[in-house]
């Protein structure tokens, strides 16, 4: 049993999962003891007040000792202040959180532990003296986000996988470019929890009451809507060219990006947005789908991404049309790969919908052998190898 410190770019309970509460969940499962620490700001706080209810929400959470969530697995959410970039402010996150880690630590008996990054500026906020040895699992391209400080994530990252015994990566964009600065770099791509989003069709619900009047066929998205990543001039061509389609859009829109403009969409009277859609009942959802929509941009930070839910619709058995970025290409044997053209995207949807594309059983098993924890027992055994653990 190892104990791990998560340093999370994302809060414990977000309606979007991400790699980080995966991998919490998948290394708890398999006896080792999870520290989550919660996301710890790299963005200032936007004008406006749109991350007030976030900032309230941490308050609440930051006064309260570290919650058990599951079996294994703590979460604490530290007071810190988000996107300090001067050397005071530093100071004072670095100090407090270095105190409050210690009694956390102390409390829970999490003394001996390893620290598992996915926050680049980790060495900005806790020593490295403090742990037995540091891993950076990179799962994004962070500063090819709009609003975050890129130049400041940028030295920060290479000087951190400097500085770390292992880095883990989720795409081979990522790894080759991070590979100079460390050689124990791997790459392990996202996956998915298998048992869960093949209930899809092993035991299909009801259709949620939200899409049960929508007429089929029903094309969707399941995900951050944002338009730093999301093509979102691709779908309005297409809602437009296919007013018989139905395309549902479940996520938040803008949380990433304040410049998402969904306007034209919403007036589409074929588009329909639902809003986040909890994880439990993705499943359900899918089941009552016939098609899996992966539209993106072509930029630097979708070249370097590999989107999760890539592999949760292949689970859930649905046939999925996405966009040809690197980390997907190797896949194309499973789903219906289209380039940055909206009559591509069409053809490519209509493929899909007549039965055309990748078979089902294709799409399963290439699903049955991405799951966390198969890819977690992996991980582990590179940080055995690496004498870590």
């Amino acid at each position: 049993m190892t104990n791990f410190v998560f340093l999370s770019t994302a809060d414990w309970d977000h309606p979007l999962w991400t790699n980080k509460q995966h991998t919490a969940v998948a290394l708890a499962s398999l006896g080792h003891r999870i520290l989550y620490v919660e996301s710890l700001g790299l963005r200032p706080p936007r004008k406006g007040g749109s991350d007030l209810p976030r900032i309230f929400k941490r308050l609440c959470h930051g006064l309260q000792l570290p919650r058990q969530v599951k079996q294994n697995i703590w979460v604490w959410s530290p007071l810190v202040i988000p996107g300090a970039s001067s050397p005071v402010l530093k100071f004072i996150n670095k100090l407090t959180l270095t105190i409050g880690l210690y009694l956390v630590r102390y409390l829970l008996r999490f003394r001996e532990s390893i620290l598992w990054s996915y926050n680049p500026l980790a060495f900005d906020f806790v020593p490295r003296s403090s742990f037995s040895a540091s891993i950076y699992h990179c799962v994004d391209r962070l500063q090819a986000q709009p609003e975050m400080p890129s130049e400041r994530i940028d030295l920060a990252e290479k000087n951190f996988c400097r500085a770390v015994e292992v880095v883990f990566t989720t795409s081979p964009e990522l790894q080759r470019s991070l590979s100079s600065f460390n050689s124990n770099t791997y790459f392990f791509g996202n996956v998915a929890d298998f048992n869960h989003f093949s209930r899809a069709w092993k035991c299909p619900s009801v259709c949620p009451k939200k899409l049960r009047n929508i007429p089929a066929p029903r094309l969707i998205f399941i995900g951050a809507i944002d338009a730093y990543k999301v093509d979102l001039a691709a779908l309005l061509d297409l809602a437009k060219k296919r007013p018989d389609w139905s395309i549902v859009l479940a996520g938040p829109v803008g949380e990433a990006d304040s410049r998402t403009n969904i306007k034209q969409l919403q007036d589409c009277p074929n588009v329909i947005l639902v809003g986040s859609v909890p994880y439990e009942e993705l499943p359900d959802w899918l089941s009552h789908a016939d098609v899996a929509l992966l539209p993106l941009l072509m930029n630097v930070y979708t070249k370097n991404m590999f989107p999760m839910k890539f592999f949760e619709y292949l689970a859930a058995g649905i046939p999925v049309v996405a966009s040809a970025i690197p980390s997907l290409i190797p896949f194309s044997n499973a789903a219906l790969l289209v380039e940055s053209d909206e009559d591509d995207l069409e053809k490519a949807i209509n493929l899909a919908l007549s039965g055309h594309g990748p078979p089902q059983p294709e799409r399963l098993s290439l699903a049955y052998r991405h799951t966390y924890i198969q890819r977690t027992k992996s991980m582990l055994n590179i940080l055995e190898d690496c004498g870590l653990i």
